[in-house]
């Protein structure tokens, strides 16, 4: 699961989980984030490993087994596809913020540059969507 923000984790927490127990699989919840410096980084820094940590507990506390990792790269799409061939991930489950066209197109539109480029299913959450029982 590559995670966009604290919000995009605790939206998804519980399909996550679901999706883990159907398919008997081990989690791997990612962060990525672009490299800045100074105060910038320290906020994204402690924003991923917010997020990380929310979705990393909730998981683990339905009994699921996790692995975590924080990432900065200029590339968040290449980090995620790299990352999923090195783990031998068999799904890419993205959880979106909601972000604006315009924040969009700042930050480059990774879930466009994942279906395009990796070979490994995507998923994608967007940050509006609920599960109904």
């Amino acid at each position: 699961m590559a995670v966009s923000s604290l919000y995009a984790a605790q939206k998804n927490v519980e399909t996550v989980c679901d999706l883990a127990r159907r398919l008997s699989a081990e989690t791997l919840v990612l962060h990525v984030s672009r490299p800045s410096g100074g105060p910038m980084r320290e906020q994204e820094q402690q924003e991923g490993e917010a997020a990380i940590r929310f979705l990393r507990e909730g998981l683990q506390s339905r009994g699921l087994a996790v692995q975590d990792l924080l990432m900065f790269s200029d590339d968040i799409a290449r980090a995620i596809m790299n990352t999923a061939i090195e783990r031998e991930a068999t799904l890419i489950v993205l959880g979106l913020t909601g972000k604006n066209v315009f924040a969009r197109l700042l930050a480059g539109n990774v879930p466009v540059e994942l279906i395009r480029q990796t070979k490994v299913p995507v998923l994608i959450l967007p940050p509006d969507w609920h599960r109904t029982v």
